[in-house]
């Protein structure tokens, strides 16, 4: 066998080793499953915002800005596959953002205003948590430099999966 064989033989060793070990990342490290009894709390008596999202997503940057500066402290997990996380945590089909949160037992999908988190977490509603598909433009980490906004609709998610409107912007 020559070198060049050798060297082929080795980065494909390689490669498939390291394609593996990112196809099954460990579960503990994709989703923390915090419940609202064991979620950590700041010293702004809010718990911690554990925010899943892409290494590359400017908004979803955006929208931790957007959580730090409402009073909560915020852990980010990179993930490349944040989908992984949406069917553990069991976000709806086709109410998907760039990023999810976990958040006091809940998890809160998309770029949700943190006035909205709030308001969750003083009702307690016996829930999965809050969602607002796509990325609407306005929403927190989607503003624009001109103000411009469509309006959107937050929606409760149900045990059951089912959702309801939680709030208008």
């Amino acid at each position: 066998m020559n070198i060049r064989n050798c060297v082929a033989s080795l980065l494909i060793i390689t490669s498939a080793t390291v394609l593996n070990a990112c196809a099954q990342a460990p579960q503990e490290q994709i989703v923390s499953r915090v419940s609202a009894a064991e979620s950590p709390v700041s010293t702004t008596g809010l718990p911690l915002a554990l925010v899943h999202k892409s290494p590359s997503c400017g908004c979803c940057g955006l929208w931790v800005k957007h959580l730090e500066d409402s009073g909560f402290q915020v852990e980010v997990r990179n993930s490349d596959d944040v989908n992984l996380v949406k069917q553990h945590l069991g976000v709806p089909y086709g109410k998907g953002s760039c990023h999810t949160a976990e958040i006091g037992g809940y998890f809160i999908e998309g770029h949700v205003p943190a006035e909205d988190i709030k308001r969750l977490l003083a009702e307690k509603p016996d829930a999965k948590g809050l969602v607002l598909p796509g990325m609407p433009m306005g929403s927190p980490g989607m503003e624009s430099p001109d103000g411009t906004s469509q309006p959107y609709t937050v929606e409760l998610v149900q045990r059951d999966g089912t959702t309801n409107p939680f709030s208008q912007h």
